[in-house]
């Protein structure tokens, strides 16, 4: 995506940030080899994908499960003042933003760098709720919007020369126009379940998906890749079952009862000839590293550009995806997302390809969890 000469603030100013102090980053010292939390291929592609020597990929992964836990932490404790956390891949810096200055000590203490924000994650979660209620059309121009924490704001994304689009988009929700951003992009996103997708499996002899991640009975996949009581089966033909939950569009959500022939593990497959295994779902912070495990291009990661995006895909409007700059092709949907061995969620679409690179988002793994209560499977 390139920011257009015409992305401006809507409303005319842009959002002051406020108070940023640095801090230390976390875990400065090169992990020891039992703290590595990654199998080889994991530890492979972030150094191929983010560029990274060996030692660089560990030290992120423990940076990473760190920030994890601190997010969580503040998150939970500084309740309403929380606005939003962004970690940085370079610095192994967890910022986190909050919407009164007096929390700033809390993030300090917990090793963090605190941001004085003027919205915060809440009121721009509010801002995005008020968006997906508008729905516009497919060929409208608009083609998603999501929360980005880094810069306060809610970023609408339009085809190159529709800003005008937003901004009527704007007006129709009645939302606060000084917190919103527009971007042109001459992307179109996309579903990709048609060609394949961590394992392969076959919806009704018609395409094919990706596995994302096992659950007890079963497992999770993208809503897209099939109806309610859609047949389904393995690769080779000795694992069947059945789509027995399926949101899309509106979510991306799904969910396979299996049947005779498969055994659910807390695994997901690395495409180096091993496999990750997985120990949760917390969620990782936006600018946090991630990996994805699909059917057509393998494994590939990449860092969280931003969450809460909501998608103007040809078969309709998404809501709740998250926005990476991993990139992915048709037949991996439905595919497994991790960070660490934690898991984050099944693939839904985006745009661009293997070869040139792209934009890919997920649905939340926890919210598929939740709507149909399922375990999910860890080791």
């Amino acid at each position: 995506m390139r920011k257009s000469p015409l992305t401006r603030t809507l409303g005319g100013a842009a959002v002051a940030f406020g108070l940023v102090v640095a801090a230390a980053p976390f875990a400065a010292a090169d992990p020891a080899p039992q703290d590595l939390v990654a199998a080889p291929g994991q530890l492979d592609a972030l150094q191929r994908d983010l560029g990274l020597s060996a030692a660089e990929a560990g030290r992120l992964l423990t940076q990473e499960q760190q920030a994890r836990a601190v997010e969580s932490d503040l998150r939970a404790d500084l309740g309403d003042a929380f606005g939003g956390s962004v970690f940085d891949t370079e610095t192994g810096e967890l910022t986190v933003s909050v919407t009164e200055e007096s929390a700033a000590d809390a993030v300090r203490e917990a090793g963090a760098t605190p941001r004085v924000v003027t919205y915060g994650e809440r009121a721009l979660d509010g801002i995005v709720a008020d968006l997906n209620a508008t729905t516009p059309s497919s060929d409208s121009g608009v083609t998603g919007w999501y929360v980005d924490t880094a810069q306060d704001a809610v970023v609408i994304t339009v085809q190159e020369g529709e800003t005008a689009a937003a901004q009527q988009l704007v007006d129709e929700a009645g939302v606060t126009a000084g917190a919103v951003e527009v971007e042109e992009s001459a992307e179109q996103p996309r579903t990709y379940a048609d060609i394949v997708g961590g394992d392969p499996y076959y919806i009704d002899s018609s395409g094919r998906c990706s596995i994302g991640f096992a659950v007890e009975g079963g497992f999770a996949t993208a809503g897209h890749c099939g109806t309610e009581g859609t047949p389904v089966e393995s690769e080779d033909g000795s694992g069947t079952g059945t789509v027995a939950g399926s949101i899309f569009p509106g979510n991306d959500m799904g969910y396979v009862e299996a049947g005779s022939g498969w055994t659910p593990t807390a695994t997901v497959n690395d495409y180096e000839g091993g496999t990750v295994t997985v120990t949760g779902s917390e969620e990782a912070a936006e600018g946090a590293s991630i990996c994805r495990s699909g059917s057509t291009t393998g494994w590939h990661c990449g860092t969280i550009e931003s969450k809460n995006q909501t998608v103007v895909y040809p078969e309709g409007q998404v809501n709740g995806l998250t926005r990476t700059d991993v990139c992915a092709e048709p037949g991996d949907s439905g595919g497994s997302w991790l960070s660490g061995t934690e898991a984050q969620g099944v693939t839904s679409g985006g745009s661009g390809n293997c070869s040139s690179g792209g934009t890919t988002y997920f649905q939340p793994i926890n919210p598929i969890l939740d709507e149909w209560g399922l375990t999910l499977t860890t080791g």
